[in-house]
């Protein structure tokens, strides 16, 4: 079963209610599992280079169908390099997003962006958790 709108729309909700609890203000980007973005929300007096940096994010998370954080240490390789390049340049290495897998099935992947790389990253699993 493909992720839905009304399913995106929850972990963004659960996300940004993490932020709240954490009292920052970040954007959170929920993607399909092609990478394209399904749901979005930037928090009033979130960065507007954390909608770049959650969707990015995200969209990393989902192509390697791991938290975006575990590509970080590998990210200057040719192998990563070339797939972000190939990719169009929207995906960013960088911790703070976590695939959604359901039943061995990759079907999305949640981004933070706009706190540090850890917050993002709990904010994007309070999310997930929520499916």
């Amino acid at each position: 079963m493909a992720l839905t709108l009304a399913e995106a729309n929850q972990v963004v909700q659960a996300a940004l209610a993490r932020a709240r609890e954490l009292n920052i203000k970040i954007s959170v980007a929920v993607c399909d599992a092609g990478g394209r973005l399904v749901a979005f929300n930037r928090m009033d007096g979130a960065l507007w280079a954390g909608a770049y940096g959650s969707q990015g994010k995200a969209i990393a998370s989902v192509a390697f169908a791991r938290p975006s954080g575990e590509l970080q240490e590998r990210a200057g390789s040719p192998i990563i390099q070339g797939i972000m390049a190939a990719e169009g340049g929207h995906m960013i290495p960088s911790q703070g997003a976590v695939p959604i897998i359901r039943n061995g099935v990759v079907e999305g992947a949640c981004g933070g962006g706009g706190g540090t790389s850890q917050q993002d990253e709990d904010c994007a699993r309070a999310g997930v958790a929520k499916l």
